[in-house]
């Protein structure tokens, strides 16, 4: 019984980091990959690198994005944080 407790609730806990039922996110104006894949490629840097990227959209929020270099050399939007410039 000891051991499957701590089994159990190492599963439990396991399942709700299942990235699949959370949507892809889509580029917006500003965004590196807006319109397609840029048409230089990232051949220096290492696959799995993080790219970052920060703009204002159009309300005047700032945005930030990290991307991911993929082993075909394209950039995968992995995360957006949108915010005001100076938070109150």
């Amino acid at each position: 019984m000891k051991v499957l407790m701590p089994a159990l609730f190492a599963a439990a806990l396991l399942t709700g980091c299942s990235s699949a039922d959370s949507p892809a996110l889509e580029p917006i104006p500003g965004s590196i990959t807006y319109g397609g894949q840029p048409r230089t490629k990232l051949t220096k840097s290492p696959v799995g690198s993080a790219v970052y990227n920060q703009f204002y959209n159009d309300s005047g929020q700032r945005v930030e994005e990290t991307y991911i270099l993929q082993p075909d050399r394209s950039l995968k939007l992995v995360r957006r944080v949108v915010g005001p410039d100076f938070p109150e």
